[in-house]
Order: structure tokens, then sequence, then C-alpha cells
């Protein structure tokens, strides 16, 4: 019954090492079995990035690739 505790259960999470938001995101990944969901964060990535850039003086750059 001790297990169950809530209070324990939350000193026990505090104490663990922090890990980042990329890092926990792959064990999600990985541990619900939702590999999907990576090419589609990664193409949302490219694009915000893609129009970051194209706001930029980088522009002329990047509409010389298309």
């Amino acid at each position: 019954m001790a297990e169950n505790d809530p209070n324990q259960q939350f000193t026990a999470a505090s104490t663990e090492p922090r890990t980042g938001f990329v890092r926990e995101f792959i064990r999600f990944l990985a541990e619900n079995k939702k590999w999907w969901l990576l090419p589609i964060v990664i193409i949302t990535l490219l694009l915000a990035l893609l129009m970051i850039f194209g706001s930029t003086a980088a522009a002329p750059f990047i509409y010389t690739l298309f």
C-alpha cells in the first residue's frame, strides 16, 4: 500500500535527474510505439525554420532554392 502513496511517488519523481524535452519525447515515442509521429515533427520543424529564415536577410538565398 505504501507503493501507491502519491506523496512517496512525488518524492521519488523529484529526486530523479532532469531530462531534456527531446530525450523525453524520444522516450515517449519508444515506450508508446508512436514512431509515425517523428516524420511529422521533423517536417513541421523544417517548415518553421524555413518561415523564420524567410523573414530574415537569408531570404534571397532561400528563394533561389525554389
